[in-house]
C-alpha cells in the first residue's frame, strides 16, 4: 500500500473519532435533558402503592376481615402480541380457556391494559413469572379474606376486586376501612419489572381498624342452629338476632340462607341480602306484651283481671276472632300465657285508640334504627285508622303492620333493660348507651314475669325453657299475604325473648320463615332454637343460673 493511501485512512478514523467525540459532547451539553427525558419514559414510571385495607375484628379481637398480598397479571395488547405458545401457557397456568383469551387479546388489540388474572395465587404468580414472557407484567394489590366465612358474612359483608366495599360493614364503612393509596417513581426494565425504588412521593395511608359489638362465639353457635332448624323444617329462610341487654349492642346477627365471601367463583344470589334488617313480616302474636302493656300503664287491668272468651270467638265489626278452643274466663296473665286472641282482643278495645299504638311508637318499632348496617328496612305502622275497631283490635295481635326482626329486637330490649329504649348498634361501644325512659320500671318487670309463663310447661313455648334459668319470651305466627289474601299454608314463626328472666342479659329473636310440615308455630318451630342458642349464650357468658331449683 503507498504511504498516502494509509495516511488517509488514519486521517479518516481519527476524524471519525472526532466527529463522534464531538457529537457526543454536543448531545450532552445540548440535548441532555431532551433524551434524559426519552430515556426516563422508557423505563422510569409512578406506580401507585396499595394501602392496606383496615381489620375488622369481633368484641374480643378475633379476625372476621383481613387483607392478604395478592399479585394481579396484566398485558398491554397495544404494544406487544402473544404468540399461540405463550397464550396456551398463561392459560393452563391461570386456568382460562385458551380459544377465549386469545380472541380477547385480539379484540381488544389497541387496548393498553388488559388483565390476563386478578387477584392470582402466589403460585401462579411464581409459574407465570418462571416463563419469562415479555408484555406480561404483574401488579401487587390487596385481597380481603373473611376467616368466619357464611357465617359472619351479612354482617362483615365483602368487597369487590377493587377491594371496595359492597355489603355489609365493608359498606357502611368503607371510607374508614379503605385508607389511600401512595406512590412512588421506580425504575424498570423491559419487561415491566421494578429494578429499583427511585423516589417516595407519597406514602399510603393504611385504612383504620374496625371492631363490631358481634361476639364470633355466639354467632357460631346462632349460625349452627339456625341451619340445622332451616333443614329440618324445610323452611325457604330464618334471621336470628341477639341483643345484649345493658348496652344495646348486637352479640349475633345470622341469616339462611348464607353466603361464602371468600368464594368469588359463585353467584352469590339472594343469600346476600341480611333479611334480619332487609325483610319485614306481620310479627303476629309477638306483639301482645305490647298490648299488655298498655293495658297494665292504663290503671284499669292488672295481670288478675279476668276476660270472658267464651264461646272461642268474638266478632269485631266484620272480623271474626277465634281462639283454637274455648277458654273460658281467664285472666290477663293466663291470655298472654295461651296467646288468646279474644282476650287481648277485648282488652285492645277497652284501652284507648291509641294505646297500643303509642306504646309501639316510644319504643322504636317501626322506625329506621341505624345500626350501622346497609340496606335496613324502615317497618311499617302508622296511626289511620285506629278509630276503627277492626284495626285497633288487628293491631294489638300483630296485623296491620309490618317490622323486621330488628324492630322485635328493638322493642324487647325495652323490657330487658326495665323500660329504656337504647339504640342498637353493631359497633362495640366504648362506654354506657345512651338510654331514654320509656316504660315504668315497674310496668316493664310485670310484663317480663308474665310472659315467663310462656315458656312454662302449660305455655305456648316450652321448647324455648333453658335448665337452670328463667326464661321469659312470646310466641308468634302469622300468615303470609299472597294473591288471594292471607295464604293458610305459608306461615312466618317467631320466638321473642331474654334470659334470665330475673336480670335479663340479652334479648333474642329467632324468625323462621315459610317452615313446612304439621308444625308451622313459633312455640313448636322457634321456640326450641331459642332455647338451644340462649342455652349455650348463658353457659358461655358465664351467667349464673337463677331458676328455683338450680343447685
Amino acid at each position: 500500500m503507498k504511504a498516502w493511501r494509509h495516511y488517509l485512512l488514519v486521517v479518516v478514523f481519527f476524524g471519525a473519532c472526532a466527529g463522534m467525540a464531538v457529537r457526543v459532547v454536543y448531545l450532552n451539553v445540548r440535548d441532555s435533558d431532551f433524551l434524559q427525558g426519552q430515556g426516563n419514559a422508557r423505563s422510569i414510571r409512578t406506580e401507585p402503592m396499595p394501602a392496606f385495607r383496615g381489620v375488622i375484628y369481633d368484641r374480643h379481637g378475633e379476625p372476621l376481615a383481613v387483607s392478604t398480598p395478592v399479585m394481579s397479571i396484566w398485558t398491554d395488547p397495544s404494544f406487544v402480541t402473544l404468540d399461540v405458545s405463550a397464550v396456551e401457557q398463561l392459560a393452563t397456568i391461570l386456568k382460562l380457556d385458551p380459544i377465549t383469551l386469545q380472541m380477547e387479546l385480539r379484540s381488544d388489540a389497541r387496548r393498553e391494559f388488559y388483565y390476563l388474572k386478578r387477584r392470582a395465587t402466589w403460585q401462579e404468580y411464581e409459574d407465570v413469572r418462571a416463563l419469562g414472557l415479555d408484555g406480561v407484567y404483574f401488579q401487587r394489590e390487596y385481597r380481603r379474606y373473611y376467616p368466619a366465612g357464611d357465617t359472619t358474612a351479612h354482617v362483615v359483608g365483602l368487597t369487590g376486586v377493587d377491594d371496595q366495599g359492597l355489603e355489609g360493614v365493608e359498606l357502611t364503612f368503607n371510607d374508614q376501612l379503605r385508607g389511600q393509596y401512595g406512590r412512588k417513581v421506580v425504575l424498570k426494565d423491559r419487561r415491566g419489572q421494578i429494578i429499583k425504588d427511585l423516589e417516595y412521593l407519597e406514602a399510603p395511608r393504611f385504612g383504620k381498624d374496625l371492631e363490631l359489638s358481634i361476639d364470633l362465639r355466639l354467632q357460631f353457635i346462632a349460625h349452627r342452629e339456625l341451619q340445622a332448624a332451616i333443614a329440618a323444617r324445610q323452611a325457604s329462610s330464618g334471621s336470628i338476632v341477639m341483643a345484649d341487654a345493658r348496652t344495646g349492642e348486637i352479640l349475633a346477627m345470622v341469616n339462611e340462607p348464607s353466603y361464602n365471601p371468600n368464594d368469588f367463583s359463585r353467584s352469590l344470589g339472594h343469600g346476600v341480602r341480611n333479611q334480619a334488617i332487609t325483610d319485614t313480616y306481620e310479627p303476629g302474636s309477638t306483639i301482645k306484651p305490647f298490648t299488655v302493656l298498655a293495658a297494665l300503664a292504663s290503671g284499669r287491668w292488672e295481670a288478675g283481671s279476668m276476660i270472658p272468651t267464651a264461646p272461642g270467638y268474638y266478632r269485631v265489626g266484620s272480623l271474626l276472632v277465634q281462639d283454637p278452643l274455648n277458654r273460658g274466663t281467664i285472666s290477663l296473665n293466663t291470655a298472654l300465657q295461651k296467646s288468646s286472641q279474644v282476650a287481648i282482643a277485648k282488652v285492645a278495645l277497652d284501652l284507648d285508640p291509641r294505646a297500643v299504638y303509642d306504646v309501639l311508637t316510644r319504643i322504636g318499632i317501626g322506625e329506621y334504627m341505624g345500626v350501622g348496617l346497609p340496606g335496613e328496612a324502615a317497618g311499617t305502622l302508622n296511626d289511620r285508622g285506629l278509630n276503627n275497631p277492626v284495626v285497633r283490635t288487628t293491631l294489638a295481635y300483630g296485623y296491620g303492620l309490618a317490622i323486621s326482626p330488628l324492630h322485635l329486637t328493638q322493642g324487647y330490649l325495652a323490657f330487658a333493660s326495665g323500660g329504656l329504649r337504647m339504640p342498637l348498634t353493631i359497633l362495640k361501644q366504648p362506654g354506657p348507651p345512651r338510654a331514654e325512659r320509656v316504660i315504668e320500671e315497674s310496668l316493664a318487670r310485670e310484663v317480663v314475669e308474665m310472659m315467663e309463663s310462656v315458656t312454662a310447661r302449660e305455655g305456648t313455648a316450652p321448647g324455648a325453657r333453658v335448665p337452670g334459668y328463667r326464661v321469659s319470651g312470646k310466641t308468634g305466627t302469622s300468615r303470609k299475604v299472597g294473591a288471594q289474601g292471607y295464604d293458610e299454608t305459608r306461615h312466618v314463626a317467631l320466638f321473642a325473648g331474654l334470659a334470665p328472666a330475673s336480670d335479663p342479659r340479652f334479648v333474642m329473636v329467632v324468625v323462621i320463615n315459610e317452615p313446612k310440615g304439621e308444625e308451622v308455630g313459633g312455640g313448636a318451630v322457634s321456640g326450641p332454637v331459642f332455647g338451644q342458642v340462649a342455652g349455650r349464650a348463658l353457659r358461655l357468658l358465664g351467667v349464673r343460673p337463677d331458676a328455683e331449683r338450680a343447685i
